[in-house]
């Protein structure tokens, strides 16, 4: 799982790459998403990488993993 934040606003940014935010879920400034970690969120976030910040969310899934059993 990775955290996806938009840590740049959009103004005067391309349309592909705006439409790449959009796809990735992400809508104003400062907003975050989780998804899972996949080669085609990683191509999306390589296009738009000076535009957000990611973090990688193991914790969360292994807290979530061992509450399970």
């Amino acid at each position: 799982m990775v955290r996806i934040t938009l840590t740049s606003g959009l103004v005067g940014k391309k349309e592909s790459q705006k439409k790449v935010v959009r796809a990735l879920g992400l809508k104003k400034f400062g907003t975050s998403v989780v998804h899972q970690d996949s080669p085609t969120i990683r191509g999306m976030i390589n296009k738009v990488h000076h535009l957000v910040t990611v973090t990688q969310e193991q914790e969360q899934a292994e807290k979530s993993a061992k509450a399970k059993k």
